[in-house]
């Protein structure tokens, strides 16, 4: 169990506050994505972690060790920085056999480790290419064997996948998923797009203004969202003002929501409700009737954006569900209160 230990971490820029009194556990083994928007200080935190940057509080511990002032080159893990920072003037197996050189392991030994790791990520005889003759996944993937020559404790990668068109994007984050699962090691990425961190993810830790906001597995993330910043963030979601009449019943958009409560202690707050989870019907019996504004046919989803007395709703539908639906149609909706989660506002 024991791992990585971020014990009350901040980090402050002049009067600039990057990161607020952060604590993390991250168990060995484990695949966790910092995820949020930029300025959120979530590259400020990873590079505390790899000893980039010093902490201005707090302490770092990995697996019962204080490496606080331990320094960069100590620490026994591997990087994937953002541009990559592939060497354009070393070949393929140079690149990757670097962290070996410089340690002045046998020329042997560089060739071995780095034919090695380029069967792991599945570019065989490509060690005397030069750099500049590999497409982006290719670069990608030398990266993250440079990373690994010398079998980090600890992989940390900084919006790795960023400059990747979107198809090739979404395969190497597979690709990246299967190779942690492989190797079994703490894995670390930083990444704005919550697809990606859903997608990879044993952990997600949401950051928002240099605070951790939520830390859960991807599912819990999604389904059951700690405030209406992570609902927001993660995904796409229907934030609605609710609030509870005298006898308890939880209003949303001028209609009660059956089977929904109010949790104690909440004045006013917000209801999150998943466009997916957005039930379209006919207005006999509806609780809620709007009127249609926009429909988006996807192909493979079609999302239908309804007013309900002023306040928007999105409904998200596969094409074998959808009605019938124009703009200007009048729609019945139903919001499962299964499905609802009141939160602060």
């Amino acid at each position: 169990m024991a791992g990585l230990v971020l014990d009350h971490i901040s980090k402050r820029f002049l009067n600039v506050v990057a990161v607020d009194d952060v604590s993390l556990t991250v168990p060995n083994g484990t695949f966790v994505c910092l995820l949020g928007p930029s300025g959120c200080g979530k590259t400020t935190l990873l590079r505390m972690i790899a000893g980039l940057e010093a902490p201005t509080a707090g302490r770092i511990l990995i697996d019962g060790a204080d490496i606080t002032e331990l320094p960069t080159h100590k620490r026994n893990f591997g990087m994937v920085f953002q541009s990559l920072a592939l060497f354009p003037h070393l070949c393929v197996g140079d690149n990757i056999a670097y962290p070996l050189r410089i340690r002045g392991r046998p020329k042997s030994e560089q060739q071995a480790r780095a034919a090695e790791l380029l069967e792991l990520v599945r570019l065989p005889g490509f060690a005397a290419r030069p750099v500049s003759q590999l497409s982006g996944g290719q670069r990608q993937r030398v990266a993250i064997a440079r990373a690994l020559a010398l079998s980090p404790q600890l992989f940390l990668l900084d919006e790795p996948l960023s400059a990747l068109d979107a198809k090739l994007r979404e395969a190497m984050q597979v690709e990246l998923r299967q190779l942690q699962q492989k190797l079994g090691i703490t894995t670390i990425v930083v990444t704005h797009d919550q697809r990606e961190a859903m997608t990879m993810a044993d952990l997600v830790v949401v950051m928002g203004e240099g605070r951790i906001r939520q830390v859960a597995p991807p599912i819990e993330i999604y389904r059951k969202p700690a405030d209406a910043f992570v609902a927001d963030f993660i995904g796409s979601t229907n934030l609605l003002p609710v609030e509870a009449d005298p006898a308890g019943r939880v209003f949303a958009a001028g209609a009660p929501v059956a089977g929904l409560a109010m949790p104690g202690g909440l004045g006013k707050a917000v209801m999150s409700i998943r466009p997916e989870d957005v039930h379209l019907t006919r207005t006999d019996g509806a609780a809620h009737v709007g009127r249609v504004t926009f429909v988006r046919d996807l192909g493979g989803t079609v999302e239908t954006f309804i007013d309900v007395g002023g306040t928007p709703i999105v409904a998200v539908t596969t094409p074998r569900e959808r009605l019938a639906l124009s703009a200007g149609d009048t729609v019945g909706i139903v919001l499962p209160a299964e499905c609802c989660v009141v939160l602060a506002s």
